[in-house]
């Protein structure tokens, strides 16, 4: 029987937000999962029923790691360490190009040894990372790119003339015991205890960095101020010295208390300038009844299935259309029904996983 490895060079459970951190969290918490260890750093707490294969983190190590400059070998020399001859392991890496070629340089000295592995490499990024010619190694070494959307397996296939390893795809998922649909009177009561009752509340809630759009809807709110008066933005994980009607800046808020948020507003807003791989906090709104209007940018489009769970914007770079979207939604907001969303739940992608070590398994006996 084979053994899945994951080697995360963050220490998990992670104390950070982060979304492939959460999702590895929820999956080892389920009591359902099929990895058998975790190679990475000592963490404060470890899961049960994991074995873990700590990475060395002395003063020594750090020091060789930046003398040497191959900061990703510590990871391989503890696999290397635990491996038994006579097993067979699936290994996965997260979005840790580095490691794989390390890994990839290490194991073509030791072909029985690749013989007995099966890479999988998890990319929550959405547009192609190497360029056509230099990628050849890299799809030639892993034996399975997992990826977050459809329509980013498109773009590798597109973007690539030679593709010898398989692909899988596994959608992000949240808990939806927290992130859920309010009912019309809880609602109520959020908007009063937020004092926006009888308002259209608007949310944006991301990273202050510049592909996520920020500045984009604060112009748009500028210009959407001269016409509508009933309408706030909530605006969290930002924090700006300006001073703008209907907006509130929160700032960084702990991930506990963000459904509140979520369930007391009426429209998401997500306009990202980037090929966005998934977004996170897109189906945490819809979940949360929410109408989304978001970027047609990467995975968004097949988040949203093409406009059926929310409002996809053709140019998010065209401040008119924001501006239209947001207008039209406004006129006849009473006729956007808040769906019930049965998809992106944790549930879900922890079964999808196991279905992906499942078939890797199958092809390594």
């Amino acid at each position: 029987m084979s053994k899945v490895i994951l080697i995360s060079q963050k220490p998990l459970p992670y104390q950070h937000i982060g979304s492939w951190t959460t999702m590895y969290k929820n999956y080892f918490e389920s009591g359902l999962g099929h990895i058998d260890a975790i190679i990475c750093e000592a963490p404060k707490v470890q899961f049960k029923a994991i074995d873990y294969w700590e990475v060395p983190t002395t003063f020594f190590t750090k020091v060789k790691r930046r003398l040497t400059k191959q900061p990703h070998q510590a990871y391989i020399d503890t696999l290397i360490k635990h491996l038994d001859d006579n097993e067979h392991y699936i290994i996965q890496i997260v979005d840790n190009f580095g490691l794989a070629k390390a890994l990839n340089v290490f194991l073509r000295n030791h072909s029985s040894l690749k013989k007995r592995l099966y890479i999988q490499f998890f990319y929550h990024g959405f547009p192609p990372f190497y360029g056509n010619f230099e990628s050849r190694w890299f799809f030639e070494f892993i034996d399975e790119m997992v990826l977050l959307t459809h329509s980013a397996y498109l773009e590798h296939k597109k973007a690539y003339s030679i593709l010898p390893c398989l692909f899988s795809v596994l959608h992000n998922g949240i808990d939806a015991t927290k992130f859920y649909k309010v009912s019309s009177e809880e609602k109520k009561a959020l908007k009063q205890r937020y004092q926006v009752e009888n308002k259209t509340v608007f949310l944006w809630c991301s990273q202050d960095r510049p592909k996520k759009g920020l500045d984009l809807i604060l112009y748009v709110w500028r210009q959407l101020l001269s016409k509508h008066k009933n309408i706030e933005l909530w605006v969290i994980g930002a924090q700006r010295e300006i001073q703008l009607e209907h907006v509130t800046f929160f700032g960084k808020l702990p991930n506990d208390v963000l459904p509140e948020y979520y369930q007391a507003s009426d429209c998401y807003l997500f306009p990202v300038l980037n090929h966005e791989g998934f977004g996170m906090s897109l189906i945490e709104a819809l979940h949360c009844g929410n109408h989304c209007i978001a970027s047609s940018l990467g995975g968004v489009p097949e988040v949203l299935q093409d406009g059926q769970l929310g409002t996809l914007i053709a140019h998010p770079h065209f401040i008119t259309e924001w501006v239209e979207a947001i207008e039209l939604y406004l006129e006849s907001k009473d006729c956007f029904i808040r769906k019930d969303v049965d998809r992106y739940t944790k549930e879900q992608w922890i079964a999808k996983m196991n279905t992906i070590i499942c078939n890797a398994k199958a092809l390594l006996e």
